[in-house]
């Protein structure tokens, strides 16, 4: 087993859970950086497949991503590894908050500071949305399931899981059809 290599996936997994504010949409960005760009690990198309993969998946996007990834690059050593990673500065940034909780939510500058993350984690949510259209939605029906999804999610009680199983059975069916007129 290679230690260095799983130390190295929890560190940069440590990296990314502790710098990553605002939960998995607001990750794209900081994990193609230090996956694709930096450590060359897995391709941008891969990285994707994770990241829609851990959103679709019951749990938090960031460790579902982490654990696929993680299991990619170094099997079930690697899955833990940056499980670990991504959970760990959370745990420990939530413990020392609890401890000071009351104190914090009276503390104005603390306020202002949360005001302010939330402007950056709109931002960075919306370039999420724009780097998964742009890998995503690839062809004109793609853009028709994004768009129909899209207004049953918004208005209709139609709970998302169902939204998501019917596209990835429209999508099955679509290449069984495709697959026989070719």
């Amino acid at each position: 087993m290679h230690w260095k290599e799983l130390w190295q996936l929890f560190a940069v997994f440590f990296r990314i859970g502790g710098l990553t504010f605002g939960g998995g949409l607001t990750m794209l960005p900081l994990l193609k950086y230090e996956l694709v760009q930096k450590n060359n690990w897995i391709s941008e198309e891969d990285l994707i497949d994770c990241y829609a993969i851990g959103q679709c998946t019951p749990g938090i996007i960031a460790v579902n991503t982490a654990t696929f990834v993680g299991y990619k690059r170094k099997g079930i050593p690697g899955g833990i590894m940056a499980t670990l990673g991504m959970v760990s500065p959370s745990l420990i940034i939530v413990s020392i908050i609890a401890s000071f909780f009351q104190a914090l939510m009276d503390n104005i500058w603390f306020q202002h500071a949360v005001m302010g993350i939330k402007g950056v984690v709109c931002a960075l949510m919306l370039n999420t949305v724009i780097t998964l259209a742009k890998k995503s939605l690839v062809n004109f029906l793609c853009v028709a399931v994004c768009i129909i999804a899209f207004l049953l999610a918004q208005l209709t009680p139609v709970p998302t899981i169902a939204i998501v199983v019917a596209a990835g059975i429209f999508g099955v069916i679509t290449e069984k059809v495709r697959a026989r007129r070719a």
